[in-house]
């Protein structure tokens, strides 16, 4: 498995959770826009940073533990958010809770 597969299938999932999911799915939809931004930013980022120390720790071998390492860090990040979003468009999620 790939970092931007790694990063692409965790935007995905974690969409997908918030938008079908009972009870997380509510509490994620009562939320104003910013704090959903925010909240899916933020664990987008902690997977990737996980990534990144997982792999630094031997664990992983997706990314090195470098500066390379650390732009690709920032990729994954981007891979991630795009991922996350795409699919919670397509997904009819905000178009189901927009009515």
């Amino acid at each position: 498995m790939t970092s931007e597969l790694l990063a692409s299938v965790s935007g995905i999932v974690l969409s997908l959770l918030f938008a079908y999911v009972p009870g997380m799915s509510q509490w994620y939809e009562a939320l104003t826009g910013e704090y959903k931004r925010l909240i899916m930013a933020g664990l987008l980022l902690a997977v990737s940073l996980a990534v990144f120390g997982l792999s630094c720790a031997g664990y992983l071998n997706l990314v090195t533990c470098d500066r390379g390492g650390a732009v690709g860090l920032v990729r994954i990040f981007v891979m991630a958010l795009v991922a996350n979003q795409s699919t919670y468009l397509i997904s009819g999620a905000s178009a189901d809770r927009a009515g």
